[in-house]
């Protein structure tokens, strides 16, 4: 089962090797949950912090980064970001796919880190969804 995620948090310190974003369970519809909402963060890099910070103000800049080439791919060949799924956890290593629909309705599943498919998905408001063994796992390792 997966459960429906928001990106509630990024914490950027530029003097670190390490940076965190946090997600936070909501409703299907993606308004909160009534009852306490799961989360749990994600450790990633100086750039695609960046990148998820500068998608989400709608910053451009004056060439296209790699999140920005790719988004400008899947919609020039008539795809479209369908979902970001957080598959699985492994050595405190989090995984996740793509999942895009193409202009004749066929469904693809891409391999992608966590970071880098947030940074895609975030400036299109694309759903993050996280297994429910991932978020049991990461909640675990919190405490």
């Amino acid at each position: 089962m997966h459960v429906r995620m928001e990106l509630s948090r990024i914490l950027i310190r530029e003097l670190t090797d390490y940076q965190l974003i946090e997600l936070r369970e909501v409703s299907d519809d993606g308004e909160p949950v009534e009852s306490e909402p799961r989360s749990f963060p994600i450790v990633i890099g100086l750039p695609e912090a960046q990148a998820i910070e500068r998608r989400l103000k709608g910053l451009e800049l004056s060439r296209p980064q790699t999140h920005d080439l790719l988004a400008s791919v899947i919609t020039m060949l008539g795809g479209t970001l369908e979902r970001v799924t957080v598959t699985h956890l492994a050595e405190h290593t989090f995984f996740a796919e793509l999942s895009i629909v193409t202009a004749s309705g066929e469904h693809l599943t891409v391999d992608s880190r966590p970071s880098d498919a947030i940074a895609l998905g975030i400036a299109a408001d694309t759903p993050i969804y996280v297994a429910e063994d991932v978020i049991e796992s990461a909640t675990r390792d919190e405490t």
